[in-house]
């Protein structure tokens, strides 16, 4: 093959090597192939349409739990990582761009060359048509000429043909990559570009509005109990320790309360850590003696039973003053109605999301738990419900969320039992364990704040988290 040969095959070869890059290479860099990428999770994925899904499974230094949301695939974090892909698909396209340009340049300058390559064939191929019209010239020396000429040149026009057609492919391709350079830079200038350090404070803010968010999304069902966490060893078998669950960030006071009976003395530390190490802030000197260790501390009030009577006392820790007190009709008292360990656990008092509660028994529901809702300035009674659960096979109970649960026992081997939904007046039987590491649970109470259980375990000060279940209605729920 002559050097014009062969500089015009190997631009072709070129040129094949360049389209098959493309087609393999292209759709992959620009998202037109069909190739996805799949994730698999340990949690069942909840659609926007669905909701959201929020456990409280963690927990901090203190031993509080910490819950978490599991919410939608689409959140800002995915959309800075889409924002780093589209940046470095940006300067891929790019890229490939200034090489199409150069290779351009480079196969204009050539196909050039090649039509003239292809006006001369032409023109021989009108001489060698004369040629063969007077058949007595065909034996001359210049017809062989020619005709070696015109076999040399044959070859050349289906590969012309095919050059043609790949360089109006590279015209498409420059034309496609121009126009999604546009639309990435588009895509780029809408999402924005986030360096390390701003998308560092967009993590910061949004932990900032989880947290705010958890406030508001504080309401689940009890799916599991872990732990637990022993925070401090002291005091009788039986007694009560508490935080408010209404108090601020900053308010961590610690009210401990040891015994069931025969005693009226109030401890307050100023945060776990101080009552972990024993430093007691202040002692309060209640007017009345309490019974059993079912007390509870709420929006800055203590409110207990008092001893040999189904009088409920409401007493301020601010003022030192009772700012209340009732008589909580028909509820048994004095180991009447306790539950499964005695000590005058007949009237429990707890708080959770929803208010204040308290859970007794009374001749009128057969001994039967009753759950009343109180008013927690005037304590008294707003609503009432009577289950069927014996108050005495009770081992202890707590509230989350408007819903009572109660374990089947005090000893090893307890579990959350029975569960009944003050919002639709029905039960169920459960089957959520515990550990019970010290064998002996007298007191038992839910923390909304910290979203933990506190405990008096054989004179153990102890710790549960709990892990509850959410579902968070969107905008597009019906």
């Amino acid at each position: 093959m002559s050097p014009p040969l062969l500089k015009l095959g190997a631009v072709l070869s070129t040129m094949a090597m360049i389209s098959n890059w493309m087609s393999q290479t292209l759709p992959s860099l620009v998202g037109l192939n069909t190739t996805r990428i799949t994730t698999s999770d340990t949690l069942t994925q909840i659609s926007p349409k669905e909701g959201w899904q929020v456990y409280s499974s963690a927990q901090d230094p203190d031993g509080r739990c910490i819950c978490t949301v599991v919410a939608p695939e689409q959140n800002l974090c995915s959309r800075d990582a889409k924002s780093r892909q589209l940046r470095q698909l940006l300067e891929k396209v790019q890229n490939m761009s200034q090489s199409i340009e150069v290779l351009n340049l480079r196969t204009q300058r050539d196909f050039q060359y090649v039509l003239k390559m292809e006006t001369q064939m032409k023109g021989l191929k009108a001489k060698f048509r004369q040629i063969e019209d007077d058949r007595k010239t065909l034996m001359t020396k210049h017809f062989q000429e020619l005709k070696e000429k015109m076999d040399e040149l044959l070859p050349l026009i289906p590969v012309l043909e095919q050059y043609k057609t790949d360089a109006k492919l590279i015209t498409q391709f420059k034309e496609e990559i121009r126009n999604l350079s546009t639309v990435l830079t588009g895509i780029q200038e809408e999402i924005g570009a986030y360096d390390y350090e701003e998308l560092h404070q967009r993590v910061v803010n949004l932990e900032t509005r989880l947290r705010d968010c958890m406030k508001k999304l504080t309401c689940g069902k009890l799916m599991k109990i872990t732990g637990p966490i022993t925070v401090k060893t002291s005091g009788t078998r039986f007694g009560a320790w508490m935080t408010d669950p209404l108090a601020s960030e900053k308010n961590n006071r610690v009210w401990y309360m040891d015994s069931y009976t025969n005693n009226k003395i109030v401890r307050e530390y100023k945060s776990i850590e101080d009552f972990v190490s024993g430093a007691e802030s202040r002692t309060y000197n209640l007017p009345f003696k309490w019974a059993g260790t079912n007390h509870v501390v709420y929006n800055g009030s203590l409110y207990f039973n008092k001893y040999q009577s189904n009088i409920i006392i409401k007493y301020s820790f601010d003022t030192g003053r009772v700012l209340a007190q009732r008589s909580l009709e028909y509820a048994g008292f004095h180991n009447v109605y306790p539950y499964t360990w005695g000590g005058f656990s007949d009237i429990d008092l707890m708080a959770d999301e929803i208010g204040l509660w308290a859970v007794y028994a009374t001749n009128q529901n057969a001994g039967n738990i009753v759950i009343s809702q109180l008013n927690q300035d005037t304590l008294e009674v707003l609503q009432s419900w009577n289950t069927g659960y014996p108050k005495r096979s009770a081992g202890e109970s707590f509230m989350i969320c408007g819903t009572l649960y109660v374990t089947n026992s005090h000893l090893t081997g307890a579990k959350v039992y029975y569960s009944y939904s003050t919002k639709t007046s029905t039960y169920e039987y459960t089957d959520i364990p515990f550990h019970n590491q010290y064998f002996h649970i007298s007191m038992l109470d839910y923390n909304a704040r910290d979203r933990a259980l506190y405990a008096w375990n054989n004179g153990h000060q102890v710790l549960f988290n709990v892990t509850l279940f959410h579902v968070i209605k969107t905008e597009d729920d019906t």
